[in-house]
């Protein structure tokens, strides 16, 4: 099976499916097609199979899923959106000493209160990785994309996708309007920043809900500019497909990073969602990470342990560009902006 027929059918199960059922004493709420081999070679040594899996496609359906009652051990959500899960008393502190490779994780994925206070570790980053601009080689000139106002281009209208999500698409227009930082953005940032989504919004021909739309999306040839993270680069380029990854525009591109909360009340057994998350930290995770989704791992030692060339073909090597980091933000932000972005896709 192709990565493309992995990420697909991935996809697919996400919504076709509640669960892929396996160790029923381990439930992983997680993004599709995250049931990656490389990365639970540990777990299935010590406990003989996968965990059970239940797949989403952002982090505002995974949220909703656990608010409404999904019981799950764990959940994969990406920085921005932890504090929800705090403020909602949906999880429990993470013990450190009995995740042997924590001392590991990057000091930058850990700097804030949200993810770790005098209560405990509340967050484990796992992955990182980039949103910027694929686009078709074979069509799109390397200067067109120089920029992150190719989006606004009348020449790719009814040509271009972005994300179906709040963070990604938000990042995209504070950047585009000169906006680094979306800590204290005015209300005049706020309303140059929708302004500019609602100019773009006539250009799109499909928000992608999950990678593997965005490629296919891709590769039938109805687009030719997206705002993507890695692995809908990964997919192309697992199928030999044009496919450029521009992290450098001139106004910058975002970066993200994930990780697992420890659910309250989980119906699983506590040991197996430390045996998960020590296996997801394995120095061996990093490669099958980096070649299944063209993400980084969360363990700085295990990344150093990675030939040079692979980052770059991934592209999760460092650039010298302006990122845009998507940090948590306060709800009350949060909401704003969700509602914002659902009153411009409605074409108000």
């Amino acid at each position: 099976m192709t990565l493309r027929m992995t990420l697909l059918t991935g996809a697919s199960l996400a919504f076709a499916m509640p669960a892929l059922a396996a160790d029923p004493d381990m439930t992983v709420l997680d993004w599709a097609g995250w049931d990656i081999d490389g990365v639970l070679t540990e777990y299935v040594a010590k406990n003989g199979d996968k965990p059970t899996y239940s797949f989403f496609a952002d982090d505002d359906e995974a949220f909703q899923k656990v608010s409404s009652g999904f019981k799950t051990d764990v959940v994969h959500p990406c920085a921005a959106h932890v504090g929800r899960y705090r403020e909602a008393g949906l999880i429990e502190p993470w013990d450190p000493a009995k995740i042997p490779e924590f001392a590991n994780i990057a000091p930058r994925m850990l700097d804030s209160a949200i993810f770790k206070d005098d209560q405990g570790v509340w967050f484990i980053p796992t992955d990182y990785a980039y949103t910027a601009i694929a686009y078709n080689t074979k069509d799109v000139p390397e200067a067109d994309v120089a920029t992150l106002q190719v989006f606004k281009d009348p020449k790719y209208a009814g040509r271009i996708s972005l994300p179906d999500s709040t963070d990604d698409v938000w990042s995209l227009a504070f950047l585009a309007t000169g906006v680094t930082a979306w800590e204290n953005v005015t209300d005049e940032q706020f309303q140059a920043a929708a302004d500019w989504l609602r100019a773009v919004h006539p250009n799109v021909r499909a928000y992608w809900s999950d990678p593997a739309e965005m490629a296919q999306l891709m590769a039938t040839g109805e687009v030719l500019v997206a705002w993507s993270w890695n692995d809908g680069v990964a997919t192309l380029k697992g199928e030999e497909f044009p496919v450029g990854f521009q992290r450098s525009p001139a106004e910058g591109a975002a970066t993200w990073f994930c990780g697992f909360v420890n659910m309250k009340d989980g119906p699983g057994k506590e040991d197996k969602a430390y045996d998960f998350i020590n296996s997801l930290l394995a120095h061996s995770s990093a490669p099958a990470l980096l070649e299944s989704l063209g993400y980084a791992l969360s363990n700085d030692a295990a990344m150093k342990e990675m030939p040079e060339d692979a980052l770059k073909a991934a592209y999760v090597d460092p650039v010298t560009t302006t990122l845009f980091a998507q940090t948590p933000v306060p709800t009350e932000f949060r909401t704003k902006m969700i509602e914002e972005f659902e009153a411009i896709k409605a074409g108000f």
